[in-house]
């Protein structure tokens, strides 16, 4: 009897420990599910070096989700931590450069800069009785604003000694991952064996309780929002090495990024539960998902849908996970810090490990190589919320279609670090070309050189690529039209006035070319005043606001520059009658909505580019570069300033 009793145990308990591992591993289970998928669905995702770019894509997330971890054990939460990032980077360029400061101090500098963040942060939370959303969101505003004013919008050359964490051991092994893995071993040992970790866990269960207990709540909040910060410049200090330069509008989102890699992760927004290697597994799933969907030709519109239908799933799983192993918890009499119980966690997360290396070996096995013999382009905007760049997309899909080539476009929305990801998933699928339309000229350079390595033509759309090589570029010359603008304006004025100027994106190179190219023009005519600058984005909304209140301040303007048609389409809303009439308003890039206003005569002018017919020229390269045939190393898209008299010859 009881030799039956043991064997029914034993069976038993070997289809309960199967049945655990993946309900107390939520997150490594949905993790198990998405390898499994995308190795099924691309032959591309399972390669050495596609998981070595998912590894490098993870890497500054989970740096900054790692100190947000200290944060949300603790019930808090911190949304500065992608600004704060910014911060220090373009601090330690800044410093390293314009400064002269030595490249050690400057790097001690960034990495001060974030701990000093987070605590103010903790000091504001803790004796200035804010609640953490309003401290940390005014902490975004600051560091962001601050990294503007020292770059002065300008993305800063990173120091060469620095931009070695961006590159590779033994040509092979990326040093971000390596990073990763050490702040992340870091954390697992200040949560798992210091006193402040356990400070973290208490204060997170109850506040109350924590202080009665003896902790000195105040102090302690203080250090997990300065360690939050230490992270966050470890983050900036990784993402600016892989750009080779520090931009700084660079993370913007990214602490959303890593909330979300955190409660994926298993840990509660409130408070007392979150470990370390959740969190790297929670950061590795935004980073297949994003890999994988970029493998897949999925829409970049779709994607974002995607990202959060799945991460809603993950949290909805590890929910379920939580109920029934409470459930099971009750039922066994059998506390979480038993004797034996580390043991079986230990038992359990081993073979969790040893399924993912069966599932991916097996999928590896059966699914090895490419995805097929299919010409294959892919492309990269810089960002697919504008009408220039969405004429751009559907010239070139309308061209690809023609060739018969699979063109996957992606949108990098306006994000460098984003666009390397893009370039790196190229590259590992192994595509014939790429069409790269860089958000900065530098910052792409490695992602193309990369291209470079695996023998891939690279073409660049309306803006050039520094310091790595191109088959062509296919462009518009954003200087020449800035000049042209400024002709058009200055005509229109009679060479007399005062004018304000919507700048776009601080730190894109579109927007520093084409005010460039104004203020050389407008060099022709003194008479013509600036009387404000003011960056809008390259945003409607934003353009119309900006324009409002510059008319309270200026109200006697006669003209106004836009860098683009939709900031000169809020320039024309917010001057309402007097657009076309005592203010003439020139904007840029020749969009639908810009030629209508031309014709309507509220918008005096617009610089056309002609946007699908880039678009269609740079699939023709790619094509052509990708079968070995010479191409132009340039070729000029004709601009042409639209005015009313000649819109009817593009509209």
């Amino acid at each position: 009897m009881a030799t039956e009793t043991l064997k029914s145990d034993t069976g038993a308990g070997g289809t309960s420990v199967i049945r655990r591992v993946l309900l107390d591993n939520g997150a490594l289970s949905a993790l198990v599910v998405l390898v499994v998928a995308m190795s099924l669905l691309s032959g591309d995702f399972l390669t050495t070096q596609n998981l070595l770019n998912v590894g490098v894509q993870a890497a500054v997330t989970a740096i900054l989700a790692f100190g947000v971890t200290f944060v949300i054990v603790s019930a808090g939460i911190d949304l500065s931590v992608g600004s704060v990032a910014a911060l220090s980077a373009t601090v330690l360029a800044w410093s390293a450069t314009s400064a002269g400061v030595p490249v050690v101090l400057a790097v001690v500098l960034a990495i001060v800069t974030g701990i000093a963040c987070g605590f103010v942060n903790g000091a504001l939370i803790s004796y200035g009785k804010l609640p953490p959303f309003i401290a940390t969101l005014a902490m975004l505003s600051i560091a962001r604003g601050l990294s503007l004013v020292i770059s002065q919008g300008s993305p800063i050359a990173f120091p060469d000694s620095v931009s070695r964490l961006g590159d590779t051991l033994g040509g092979w092994l990326p040093v971000p991952v390596l990073v990763m893995i050490a702040m992340g071993l870091i954390t697992a040992l200040i949560l798992g064996r210091t006193f402040i970790g356990r400070s973290m866990y208490a204060i997170g269960g109850n506040e109350e309780a924590a202080r009665l207990s003896g902790l000195r709540v105040k102090r302690q909040k203080i250090v997990i929002y300065a360690l939050s910060g230490l992270f966050a410049a470890v983050a900036g200090i990784v993402l600016a090495s892989r750009l080779v330069s520090a931009q700084p509008q660079a993370a913007q989102g990214y602490e959303l990024d890593a909330i979300a890699a955190v409660v994926i992760g298993g840990a509660s927004l409130a408070g007392g539960v979150g470990k370390a290697s959740g969190t790297l597994i929670g950061a590795l799933i935004l980073a297949v998902l994003r890999n994988g969907l970029n493998l897949l030709s999925v829409s970049a519109f779709w994607q974002q849908v995607v990202i959060g239908v799945v991460i809603a799933l993950a949290v909805l799983l590890d929910t379920l996970r939580r109920k029934a192993g409470s459930g099971a918890a009750s039922s066994a009499g059998t506390a979480p810090g038993a004797p034996g119980s580390g043991r079986r966690g230990a038992l359990k997360f081993a073979g969790a490990a040893l399924a993912v290396a069966l599932v991916v070996g097996a999928v590896s096995y059966f699914n090895s190589g490419s995805s097929g013999g299919t010409k294959k382009v892919g492309m990269s905007l810089s960002t697919l919320n504008n009408p220039f760049f969405v004429q751009m997309k559907e010239g070139a899909q309308a061209e690809a279609e023609k060739a018969g080539i699979d063109l996957t476009v992606t949108d990098a929305q306006n994000d460098a670090s984003q666009q390397a990801n893009q370039l790196q998933n190229f590259t590992s699928s192994g595509v014939s070309s790429i069409i790269v339309n860089p958000v900065d000229s530098d910052a792409v350079g490695p992602g193309v050189r990369s291209a470079n390595k695996a023998d891939i033509p690279v073409i660049a759309a309306d803006r050039g690529v520094n310091k790595a090589d191109t088959a062509t570029l296919v462009a518009s010359d954003n200087v020449a039209g800035g000049k042209l603008a400024a002709d058009a304006l200055a005509d229109k004025l009679g060479g007399k006035g005062s004018i304000v100027i919507l700048q776009g994106t601080a730190g894109t190179s579109a927007s520093r070319e084409r005010g460039a190219g104004f203020a050389e023009g407008l060099k022709a005519y003194p008479d013509i005043k600036v009387v404000a600058k003011q960056p809008a984005d390259f945003d409607r909304t934003k353009g119309l606001d900006v324009m409002t209140n510059l008319i309270q301040s200026h109200p006697g303007v006669t003209g106004v520059f836009a860098e683009n048609d939709e900031m000169a389409l809020g320039a024309v809303k917010a001057l309402g009658s007097k657009a076309g009439k005592s203010v003439s308003v020139v904007g840029f890039d020749g969009t639908p909505d810009g030629l209508k206003a031309v014709e309507a005569g509220t918008l005096y002018a617009s610089v056309a580019q002609q946007p699908a017919e880039l678009g269609k020229i740079a699939v023709q390269n790619a094509v052509k570069a990708a079968k070995d045939e010479k191409v132009a190393s340039t070729v000029k898209v004709p601009v042409k300033v639209v005015t009313r008299e000649n819109v009817a010859d593009f509209s």
